[in-house]
Order: C-alpha cells, then structure tokens, then sequence
C-alpha cells in the first residue's frame, strides 16, 4: 500500500521489538515457531466475519525492511547495537499459511497462520492484527448492508466520517464485502474501484436559485447528472425543478440519472418524489438516499416500500458502528517445535495447541454445515467437539469436506502473487451464498458449528495437565 512503502517496518508496538531484542540477546533468534490469528466474537451480534485484509498484509510483507532511518530512531529509543546491526539485514522469510480474502469465517478458527524463526514471526504480530482485524470488520459490516439492501445498489460515502487514514481501507474492504463504488477517490485509484459522488448542498447555496443550480450542473455533467433536491424543501421545490431540468435534459438528448435525498423521512419523501417523477413521465430516474444508513434503516426504508434505487451509506460502514473493532489475536501455538498453550482461569481464553488446519463440511443442498478446527496431520475426522462443552458433540463423517488453509507465502514470498481484488469480491459473494439465511439473519443468528477433533482436545489437555502440575510446583521443575 502506498502510504506503508517507507517505514513499514516501525508500523509496530514497541513491545514487539523489545521481545523481538530479547529473543535475540538470550540466542533464541533461530528457533522455529507458529502464531494463529483468530478471533473469539463475531461483531455485530452477527453469525459470521467476511475475512478480508489479506492481500494488504502479504504486500506489507514484502516491504518489511528497517532502513537506515528506522535503525537510528530506534537506536534513540534504547534498541542494543548488535541487535539494531541484525535489523539492518531484517527481511521477514516466514510462511503464511490463511484461508481465502473473501471467505466466510467464524469465532476460534485458526484464519491465519504464520511460521518463521520467533523473531520475524513476532515483529509482524501488530501489522497483521491492524490490517486483518479492521478489513475484516468493514467487509463484515459492507456485507450485511448489502444484505439488507438485496439487488439494490449501495455506495461508499463514508470517507469524510473515517478515522483518519483508515478510511482508504474501509473503503476497499467495503468493495470486499458486496458494496458497488465509493466516494473515495485515493482508494478508487489505488485499486481500480469504481468512483461515483454527486453534488454537496453548498453548490446549490452558490447559485441565487436552486433551479439555476441545477441547470448549470446539468450543462456541465449531462450523461452523468444526479441532483441532490432537499437543499430547500425536497417536494415544493427540489423534486419540481430536477424535473424542469430533466425535461430540458431531454430536449437535448439526455437524460437525467437520478435525484438524491439526503434529509428528511427518507420513506415518505422517497414515495412522494417518485409519484412526481413517474407522473412527469420519468420513471427512468433513479432516487438516490443516504444520512446515517445502516442495515437496519434499509431493511425498514424497504419494508415500507420505499422506492430507492441507490443507498450512500457512510458512518455507519466505515466505522463499523456499534462493533468498534473485532477482537482477532494473535497467540504462538508452537515453539521449538513442541506445542504450546496460552493458559487461562477463563477457560475460554484457553489456545488452541499445534500446528492446525480447519476443514469445512457441507450439507446435501451445498450449504456450509460446519467447520473441523484439527491437527495439521489430520486429514478426515468423525465427528468434532465443541470447544468448551465436550460433552456436545456433532456428528460428519459423511459429509463433503474441503480444507481452508493454503500456503499464500513460502519464504517471504507470495506463492501465487497476489489476488485482484475482483477475484476477492466474486469469491465472497459466493461463499456468502453458501451460507443458511439463519446464520445470516440480524437478530439472534443461528450459531455455526465450530468443532475441535478428539486429537485436538487430547492434546490441549495434556499441555493444560503439564502447566498445572508446572504451577503446583512453583514453577520449578
């Protein structure tokens, strides 16, 4: 990504590079090791996270370099001098192991995996967590939208309201999870999104009427002309001159595209500015809407009937609203090729040991069923057990399995290059389509099955009956 080519290395919390200088003071820089990332709560109170973020984490990867800049501001900060003479060589070689940018993923699974010697495993802990955690959430939020919206068309507007920055990955996430353009010129260019705005309140307030308003943009941009009618009053005035206009549009060969509302009861003006245009005789402009969209609103704008054609949406996706960050971690699972455990009082804060993989099952209509968290040997299980209630069990040995994980980065590599984006986008609206209406319902969705194998759950507990007799004995051995 463009703003990450300098300095991509320091895109980090200080703490990784001083375990990082640890790791290699106490001669550990070689040893092999494994995070997975996962995270533990869908968002939203939803059924599901669309995965997205992939492809900027892996480009990041590729740029992971401590120029001489990096070493001499973190040689101001404390950093050792043999340990800053290792960064200056630094070039992340791991492995990357992940499921598919686009796919459907759900609480404890293993999306990512990362295997490389501890230090280059652990620097890149706090890139991987901003990119995918934040991706993924805005996909998910894009996708319900969407959802919500059905065949109509929804819009990122949602630029102005980002925090910062981040707005330029909201807006390509949100083309991730189904919605059609953006507002966003910067991200329009960086990815070759489609671009798409219409016109501010002030160009109206510039011009001494609203109709001469309307008139001079419609001279200027007449194939592509959307006017925005509640500057004034959206059914006295706004919706009566676009139609003035529009009527001259066609005199001259054109047509106008649409109207948009962007205040008001978006249902009854919406209903009242169509009556006026099909009883003007153009039914084929559109009407556009926005103000603080979310799924919810548009699910309701179309339960009453309201006629829109296009939603702007733009707080509400861009910030993720009412789910502020989705909680993806980041936990070592193996080191010195043993498997380790994070163990907690809160057994749910307990990881998940070993190198693992997760196999996907799906029912006789095509639908996703259930998802095996197993053993990287593993290939074919029975039956998969609840994380932390063993004594629920599902049955799937006769169901069609496929594995989600592949390799995506072999020695610091991509091993396929990486995906164009509208590969990405194809992939999630098929997978979504896999997907039970239950499961993707707003409120009180249907839960996933998420399983472990029997092996699995073995292992765990045996690392977790090692570390209590560790505690029992102080510690010492």
């Amino acid at each position: 990504m463009a703003i990450l080519d300098k300095h991509t290395a320091l895109y980090t919390d200080f703490y990784q590079l001083t375990m990082a200088q640890g790791y290699f003071l106490s001669g550990k820089a070689d040893s092999r090791a494994a995070f997975d990332y996962f995270f533990r709560e869908n968002p939203f109170e939803g059924g599901y996270v669309l995965f997205a973020g992939l492809s900027d984490v892996l480009d990041a990867l590729q740029q992971f370099r401590f120029g001489q800049d990096d070493i001499d501001y973190l040689r101001s900060v404390g950093l050792q001098e043999p340990f800053l003479k290792y960064l200056s060589a630094f070039q992340f070689r791991g492995d990357v192991s992940s499921v598919r940018e686009g796919e459907a993923v759900f609480p404890l699974e293993p999306i990512v995996r990362v295997e490389g010697n501890i230090i280059e495993s652990q620097v890149i802990e706090t890139l991987l967590l901003n990119f995918l955690n934040f991706e993924s959430l805005i996909a998910t939020k894009a996708s319900r939208i969407k959802h919500a919206a059905g065949n109509r068309r929804v819009v990122d507007f949602g630029l102005r309201r980002a925090q910062g920055l981040g707005g330029i990955l909201a807006s390509k996430a949100a083309i991730v999870g189904g919605v059609e353009a953006t507002s966003n010129v910067y991200s329009a260019f960086q990815w070759g999104l489609e671009v798409t705005g219409t016109q501010g309140h002030s160009w109206i307030q510039c011009f001494d009427t609203e109709l001469a308003a309307f008139r001079k943009f419609a001279e200027i941009f007449p194939e592509r002309c959307v006017l925005l009618v509640d500057t004034y009053n959206t059914l006295k005035s706004g919706v009566p001159n676009a139609i003035t206009v529009a009527k001259e549009l066609e005199q001259r060969g054109n047509r106008l595209l649409a109207i948009r509302l962007d205040s008001g009861d978006l249902a009854y003006l919406g209903k009242h500015a169509r009556a006026l245009l099909d009883a003007a005789g153009l039914q084929y402009v559109k009407i556009v809407v926005s103000n603080q969209l979310d799924e919810y609103v548009i699910r309701s704008l179309l339960e009453q009937g309201a006629p829109i054609d296009v939603f702007g949406v733009g707080t509400h996706l861009v910030t993720g609203k009412n789910s502020p960050a989705l909680d993806g971690v980041y936990k070592l699972s193996v080191y010195d090729n043993k498997p380790r455990l994070k163990f907690s009082e809160n057994f749910t804060k307990t990881t998940l040991p070993g190198l693992k993989k997760i196999l996907r099952f799906s029912d006789n209509g095509d639908k996703f069923y259930a998802d095996a968290i197993v053993l990287d040997d593993e290939n074919r299980v029975e039956s998969i057990v609840h994380p932390f209630f063993p004594e629920q069990k599902s049955a799937i040995e006769r169901l069609k399995s496929e594995p989600l994980l592949q390799t995506v980065m072999k020695n610091g590599k991509p091993v396929n290059g990486l995906v164009p984006l509208k590969e990405t986008v194809a992939y999630a609206r098929e997978r979504l389509s896999k997907l039970s209406p239950e499961h993707r319902r707003f409120e009180f969705p249907h839960v996933y099955k998420v399983g472990i194998s029997q092996k699995l759950m073995t292992l765990r507990s045996q690392l977790m009956e090692d570390i209590q007799k560790t505690i029992g004995q102080g510690g010492a051995k």
